[in-house]
């Protein structure tokens, strides 16, 4: 599986980490995304009725934690993520709103067509 993501999960990610109360989000990442089953990662709030390319909002870090926003494409087993933010602490909020989730679906099918996006290792 390989895992890419856009530039607004970038931009948000690195303003997280480097925040203290929001240091768990690393090891949340590749608890959740790395070394599982491709399948394993379908679980969570699909956001679109496309089976072959769902569109998941998932919780990590449990109540509290972190929403991750993601597209799968099942062929090829490519993830991408898209935007992540916290529940809670000072840059905490509410799910984003339908608007913005939109934005993010036509962005990384968008990036995915021109080639603009991250590629995601653990180092």
């Amino acid at each position: 599986m390989e895992i890419y993501c856009i530039e607004d999960f970038k931009v948000e990610y690195e303003k997280l980490i480097s925040k203290k109360s929001y240091s768990s989000l690393n090891q949340d990442i590749i608890d959740y995304f790395f070394g599982k089953p491709f399948q394993e990662l379908c679980s969570g709030t699909r956001l679109n009725n496309n089976d072959e390319t769902p569109y998941i909002k998932k919780r990590l870090g449990g109540r509290g934690g972190f929403r991750v926003y993601f597209l799968l494409i099942l062929k090829g087993e490519r993830l991408y993520l898209m935007f992540v933010h916290p529940k809670t602490g000072s840059m905490g909020s509410e799910n984003i709103n339908d608007e913005s989730k939109t934005y993010l679906y036509k962005k990384v099918l968008s990036c995915i067509k021109f080639g603009n996006l991250y590629k995601v290792e653990i180092n």
